[in-house]
């Protein structure tokens, strides 16, 4: 039996980092986008012990303001591409005005810091989104090329091709033969139980 599940990470990450904080008995206040604001000073033992415990579960602490400001600008895509809703504005009106810098100067600095363009790392984001919706086969190809905010099924394809190597129909074909694979699978094993 399979069971999928989607994830909030921005939600799970600051679930652990609210519990994580809580043990160390140190007082602070969660802002947005995975910054901490503590009201006292803590030590550098702390601070070390803290920074493992996070890195159990692949939560780093940012020590650069560079590096915290390129994690602003993802946390900023993921949150867009991933929404539930269409936001009417492009991207780059989106992201200026959410971290309240222009475009220019986040787009600069992003492909310094992550070695690529926002633009790029948009694309990815959505190719991975439209790959679960895929999986969960509730929507068309048309529903998701819409939900993405893509201009026609055909800029959607040609996207995920030049990403994946494959169309989103090569894709859909893939996982629903796994489906009849484990379906076939799983009711073979019943029969012999």
């Amino acid at each position: 039996m399979k069971m999928y599940v989607k994830f909030d990470f921005n939600a799970l990450c600051k679930k652990v980092l609210d519990e994580k904080l809580k043990e160390h008995g140190l007082k602070y206040r969660l802002l947005n986008f995975g910054e901490v604001e503590f009201y006292e000073p803590f030590t550098q033992e702390q601070h070390n012990l803290f920074k493992k415990n996070l890195g159990d579960y692949g939560i780093e602490i940012i020590e650069s303001q560079k590096t915290a400001l390129v994690q602003k600008i993802k946390d900023t895509i993921v949150e867009l591409v991933f929404s539930d809703e269409i936001i009417p504005v492009k991207a780059s009106i989106y992201i200026a005005e959410k971290l309240n810098h222009s475009y220019g100067y986040l787009s600069n600095l992003f492909s310094e810091v992550a070695y690529t363009s926002i633009e790029n790392f948009i694309i990815l984001q959505k190719i991975e989104h439209a790959k679960a919706l895929i999986i969960r086969n509730k929507q068309s190809l048309t529903e998701i090329a819409h939900k993405l905010n893509y201009s026609s099924v055909a800029h959607l394809s040609t996207q995920f091709k030049n990403t994946t190597g494959i169309t989103p129909s090569q894709f859909q074909k893939i996982v629903g033969k796994r489906r009849r694979a484990q379906s076939t699978a799983t009711n073979h094993k019943m029969q012999y139980e």
